[in-house]
């Protein structure tokens, strides 16, 4: 077991992945200020010239900033950032989180002791604050914990889980990180009750990326029959006001499940409720939509154009180079690693 080191998280290591077309306005600067405090940070900023050596010349003391290669037409900024990011510092613990993801001390210690049972760990995105547009897509949030559990923008995982990394030319890289995890034999755990802050996007970015999550759903061909499915039930719906309200109480009481589930009813609003039979509409539309970008190519994505949502295991397993360890064979230490301070350690 590690010890911390000057109240930091010895051995673990916070990737930050971004492109920004404009510097920081401070508020992240002030995040990366209490964050580097705690854990070890390197940020891959992707950012133009100009915009990364202003980060550079404000964050240079706090973090370890690096540009990545500029990725191909058709790889995942994203996967290329983190993969750079692993290349930088040799810690055995990795936590990867958006720009928006905000954790506080004592998530981050939970989050890392959890990898003492596990190769990788998913906990639950919150959004705060909470605009209009945040609380419509915390219905989708909802509904997704009913089913099985959401995926946020932020994941921990053990370094030696993914010896060769994961493919960068796929849509939702962090299903395709999950599924290389457990492809390679390691154990995940989604902690559901492990909520971390998220900034909410920007009005006219939520609405942009309508048809790029509904795109997701075809990493999971069962998610996406169900889909494809919600229009036309809700056409021949349409027909009888009543069958429109059984569509939309169903809706309701699935993202109610989702929000009684592991703590949720403190952390969501009963409003996000309300949003349900709303985001079922737009995913019935939007799965559509996303299906035409498949058949046409792929869809674009931060400059790049992207066909597949995500492999599946199998295929993962299936094109693993030769040689490459599993998690089991390499074994990788499930020590329980050591907690800031016993105040901050549990919740």
């Amino acid at each position: 077991m590690t010890e911390p080191r000057d109240g930091r998280i010895a051995d673990a290591v916070y990737v930050l992945p971004l492109r920004w077309s404009r510097a920081d306005d401070g508020d992240l600067t002030a995040y990366l200020t209490r964050l580097s405090s705690w854990i070890e940070v390197v940020v891959v900023d992707g950012s133009p010239p100009d915009v990364f050596a202003e980060h550079h010349a404000r964050w240079a003391g706090l973090v370890t900033h690096v540009a990545p290669r500029p990725p191909g037409d058709d790889e995942n900024g994203k996967v290329v950032g983190v993969l750079c990011g692993l290349r930088t510092t040799r810690s055995s613990l990795v936590v990867v989180a958006d720009d928006d993801v905000r954790y506080d001390r004592a998530d981050l210690v939970r989050l890392v002791e959890l990898l003492g049972d596990a190769e990788l760990v998913r906990p639950q995105n919150v959004f705060r604050p909470m605009p209009w547009h945040a609380v419509w897509d915390t219905a989708r949030t909802l509904i997704n914990r009913a089913l099985g559990g959401d995926h946020p923008g932020t994941i921990g995982f053990r370094r030696a889980a993914l010896p060769e990394g994961y493919d960068s030319h796929v849509l939702f890289e962090n299903l395709e990180l999950v599924r290389t995890v457990r492809a390679g034999g390691g154990r995940e755990i989604r902690a559901q009750d492990l909520f971390v802050e998220r900034r909410p996007p920007s009005t006219a970015r939520f609405i942009a990326q309508r048809v790029r999550q509904a795109y997701d759903s075809q990493a999971q061909p069962a998610r996406l029959a169900v889909e494809l499915s919600l229009l036309p039930a809700t056409l021949w719906a349409a027909r009888r006001p009543w069958r429109l309200a059984l569509l939309a109480c169903a809706a309701v009481l699935v993202a109610q499940r989702g929000r009684l589930r592991a703590g949720g009813r403190e952390r969501f609003p009963a409003a996000a409720l309300a949003f349900a039979p709303v985001w079922v509409v737009e995913r019935a539309l939007c799965s559509w939509a996303a299906l035409g970008c498949r058949l046409t190519g792929g869809i674009g994505y931060a400059g790049s154009r992207l066909r597949t949502a995500a492999h599946s295991e199998r295929w993962i397993r299936r094109h693993r180079p030769p040689g490459t360890p599993t998690t089991r064979s390499v074994g990788a230490s499930r020590a329980r690693p050591a907690p800031l301070s016993r105040e901050t350690s549990r919740r």
